[in-house]
Parts: C-alpha cells; sequence; structure tokens
C-alpha cells in the first residue's frame, strides 16, 4: 500500500488492477489526482515506465483522464442507470402519460409472421457458421433506405437502436473521446456515452432539429462523433427540415474525420420526409428500429454506414451476441412485405393527439413542443413541482431530468395513451401546475 494512495504491484497490470480495486471500493474517489508517474515509481520502486504504461491502461479503460500538466485523476463513474431511475413512481388510479411507449392499439399483429419464420426455421433451421442477415430483410431494408436518400451502404441488424449506436461508438472511439450529443435528448443515450467512458458535449435542440451553431462549437471543441435523431426526437418531437439539414452538412464539411450517426427510430411513425445528413467521405453510420411502428419487444434495428464501419461492427458483433435471431428477421421481414404498418395512418393519429395538446396549452398561454412522434415537450419553471402537482392531480409526466444536461426545466408527456376528448383535461391539470403553487409568493 502507498501512504494515502491505495496503490499496489510491481507491475504494469498490477499496478492498473489496485487502482481499479481502489476506485471499486471507494478509496479513490472520482475526481481524486494521482500522484506524478516519476513519484509513484519511485515509491513503488519500479520504472517510470512501467506506471506510465500502467495510467495508459487506465486512461484507455475510462478510469482516469490526464490533462497534461494538471496531472492524472480518477474520472466521474460512469452514470449507467441514473437517469432510467429519474421516473416517477404511479399510484393506482393515475393516468401514466411519462413511458414514451407506442400505442398498442396501432401496433400489428404478429401472429402470421411468426408462424411463418417459425416454419421456415423447422424446415431449415439457423445453425452457427450461416449468414447472420436474412437476404429478404437486408433487400427491403436496403431499398427503402435507398428510398429515402440514405446513401448506399451495406446493412446489419442489431438489437434495436441503442445496441447498434453503442457498437458504433465502440469501434470507432476511445474512453475520454467526446460526443456531442442532442441536449434536450434521449436519457439512455445520454447514459450510454459515459458508460462508455465516453464526454458528453451537449448540443442545444429546436423544432428543426441540433442547432448549427452549437454542433459547430462542440465539433471546434474537439468533440469525435455527432448523434443526431432525424426525426420524432425523443422528448422534444424535433424533425430535422430540409434548411437545417443544408445548415448542418456544412458544419460537418469543415470536420470530415468526425463520426456522424443518425438515428431515425421515428420511421414507420412518422409522416415527414427524411433529409439524412450523411454523404461526404466520413465514417458514418444510420440506424433505423423497429420498435416504435412494430414493437419495442422485436428488439431489431438495421444499421448502415460506411463499408469499414459496417465492418467492424459486424466483426464485433460475432464475437459477442453473434448475430440477431434470423427468425425475428424473417418475421419482420414479412410485416414489411405485408405492409401491416400504415405509416400514414398511425402518424396521423399520433398527429391529432400531439398537435390538440400543444393547441390546447397554447390557449392557456403555455409554449409546448412536438413537431413529431408521440411526444410532447413542455418547458416549465419549476420541474419538479410541477411534476408533483400534476401527479397529486391524477398524471404522471416524465421529468425533463431525464433528458437534459444544460437545457432547461420541462416534462415530457407522451400522447400515445390519450384520446382527443381527454386533452382538455391534460391541458387544465398542466396549466394549473405551472401557475404558481397555493401559499408561495412569486418574484416578479
Amino acid at each position: 500500500m502507498l501512504g494515502e494512495y491505495p496503490i499496489s504491484g510491481r507491475r504494469a497490470a498490477d499496478i492498473s488492477a489496485s487502482v481499479e480495486r481502489a476506485v471499486a471500493d471507494g478509496s479513490l474517489e472520482p475526481g481524486q489526482l494521482l500522484p506524478p508517474m516519476r513519484e509513484l515509481a519511485e515509491r513503488l520502486g519500479v520504472n517510470p515506465n512501467t506506471v506510465a504504461a500502467a495510467y495508459r491502461t487506465l486512461r484507455e479503460r475510462g478510469v482516469i483522464e490526464t490533462a497534461g500538466r494538471r496531472g492524472s485523476r480518477i474520472r466521474p463513474k460512469p452514470a449507467t442507470t441514473a437517469r432510467e431511475s429519474i421516473r416517477v413512481d404511479v399510484p393506482d388510479g393515475v393516468r401514466n402519460v411519462s413511458n414514451g411507449n407506442p400505442d398498442t392499439a396501432l401496433l400489428p399483429s404478429l401472429v402470421e409472421a411468426f408462424t411463418a419464420a417459425a416454419r421456415a426455421a423447422d424446415q431449415n433451421p439457423v445453425l452457427y457458421g450461416d449468414a447472420s442477415l436474412e437476404p429478404e430483410l437486408a433487400r427491403a431494408a436496403r431499398a427503402a433506405l435507398d428510398a429515402d436518400g440514405v446513401p448506399a451502404g451495406p446493412v446489419v441488424v442489431a438489437s434495436g437502436s441503442l445496441d447498434a449506436i453503442e457498437r458504433v461508438l465502440a469501434v470507432h472511439l476511445r474512453p475520454g473521446d467526446a460526443v456531442a450529443v442532442e441536449d434536450p435528448g434521449w436519457g439512455s443515450m445520454l447514459d450510454l456515452v459515459p458508460a462508455l467512458g465516453l464526454r458528453i458535449e451537449p448540443v442545444g435542440v429546436d423544432d428543426d432539429g441540433p442547432l448549427p451553431g452549437d454542433v459547430a462549437r462542440a465539433l471546434r471543441g474537439g468533440a469525435r462523433a455527432l448523434v443526431v435523431t432525424d426525426r420524432a426526437q425523443n422528448p422534444t418531437g424535433a424533425a430535422v427540415s430540409a434548411a437545417r439539414a443544408e445548415e448542418l452538412r456544412a458544419v460537418l464539411a469543415a470536420h470530415p474525420d468526425v463520426l456522424l450517426i443518425e438515428d431515425d427510430h421515428g420511421h414507420g411513425i412518422v409522416d415527414l420526409p427524411l433529409h439524412p445528413l450523411a454523404g461526404d467521405a466520413r465514417p458514418w453510420a444510420f440506424v433505423r428500429s423497429v420498435a416504435k411502428a412494430y414493437g419495442p419487444d422485436l428488439r431489431l434495428a438495421v444499421l448502415t454506414g460506411d463499408a469499414d464501419t459496417v465492418d467492424r461492427v459486424r466483426g464485433r458483433q460475432s464475437l459477442g451476441p453473434g448475430w440477431v435471431s434470423r427468425i425475428t428477421q424473417r418475421a419482420v421481414a414479412a410485416l414489411w412485405a405485408a405492409r401491416a404498418v400504415d405509416a400514414r395512418a398511425v402518424s396521423a393519429s399520433y398527429g391529432r393527439r400531439r398537435d390538440a395538446l400543444i393547441a390546447a396549452l397554447a390557449v392557456r398561454g403555455i409554449t409546448a413542443h412536438g413537431r413529431s412522434g408521440m411526444n410532447v415537450w413542455v418547458p416549465v419553471p419549476d420541474e419538479t413541482g410541477v411534476v408533483a402537482r400534476l401527479l397529486h392531480a391524477g398524471w404522471a409526466v416524465a421529468p425533463g431530468a431525464r433528458f437534459r444536461m444544460k437545457a432547461g426545466p420541462g416534462v415530457r408527456i407522451t400522447v400515445s395513451g390519450l384520446r382527443v376528448e381527454e386533452i382538455d383535461a391534460v391541458a387544465d391539470a398542466v396549466a394549473a401546475a405551472v401557475g404558481p403553487a397555493r401559499g408561495t409568493v412569486r418574484y416578479d
């Protein structure tokens, strides 16, 4: 043991392992400085190169970060579940409009598609060493991507959008790299980045998508990747417009080495046109999930991108789960072929409820956002108070803290569980919750 530092060992592997153990048991805390390499080498009686190798391993594993002459310190602990835990416990009798789930009445029946896929699997089982991609799914996915103007690229299948994004980030970035992420944005994305040992660079969002000025600042500041939600952005409902896409492409053109990841999880529930940003000679990936339109439990997303990125993802996937069930792939391909989801009808259904809520809130003097998808974002002055008062009034909404870093407070309301005739009641409750609470004093 080394004085105030619980570090020991004679080999680089032993030294790095002792630091990780100390971090795990709390002996070394986030933000705590480590001794300079030469000082630690002298105390341990080892060559400074041994300590340098140990520190390098710790940086690569995301345990420490080094800032030049300011030395090395323990990195903040990854927030793997923190945001997921920021939710409201919904008591009996309270309507839950917080969960972000699709309207189950709009999801297609899966019986016939899976029955046919299972029958095909009985006749010709997929075994180890067989192809990981269902040919019909790949053809249908690529045709749809081509129709939407997504650049040509090979296709691979992942277990949902987050799985695909994680794999792309992992094969391109190293611990300590910065990722430009929408703020407010998808809570799981805000958890994933630090869990990978990466740093978040928040980028503001309006109804037309990420703000070009914020993106430019993040990339000039050294962000190695940019993640953009093309449509039905969670939680704001933003959708990248044609004009905004042009602006963002111009920003990206000045940073050709930046990894671009586009998430089109709104495919199948949004009728707004897609304006993809990919196209330049850069590392890029485009992810399209079936969760919102066909059901979250299918756990399937299609990923395309430049050949090198897709090849790296496929190689790493083969060392882990291997592949996404070909039975599920066949079922999804059958659902697509049968046009089991009418995207226009689904989009119109969500749109009626979303637009009605935004309009009802506007009548009551409250600004809300929701250009596409199934969520409405309501900026509020006192997030905690609004959530509590709405819960007391019988409505459970999602606290904005799950979705934001530097962005102002707000709440997210999912409209998929609402009936149009309930809209006024929700708007009344929100207006009452946003107003001054009884017994409080206003400071104007």
